[in-house]
């Protein structure tokens, strides 16, 4: 059985600059099957055609219940064994 990992991004904005794709400003949050996977769902299904912006930092293994809640955890999709993002939403999956 091959193993999804949970995945929470945070991108290194300070403003959030012209052309950057909605909802990223909190994070990202996406299931794959590694970094390198995760890496290319941020690129094919948020940044399309679009560079991916530095990273603030990554969390591995995410515990959903760690995320803001205030907003971050009322407006997931709930990960669980489907590749794709779960946050934010309207990017599907895969």
């Amino acid at each position: 059985m091959i193993k999804l990992t949970r995945y929470w991004f945070e991108f290194d904005i300070d403003v959030i600059e012209e052309g950057l794709p909605p909802g990223i400003a909190m994070g990202c949050g996406l299931t794959a099957f590694s970094y390198e996977d995760a890496l290319f769902i941020l690129q094919n299904n948020i940044f399309i055609g679009k560079q991916i912006p530095p990273l603030k930092r990554y969390i591995e293994d995410i515990e959903i219940s760690t995320l803001e809640p205030g907003h971050v955890l009322p407006n997931i999709i709930m990960p669980s064994f489907h590749r794709g993002v779960w946050y934010p939403q309207g990017y599907s999956f895969l």
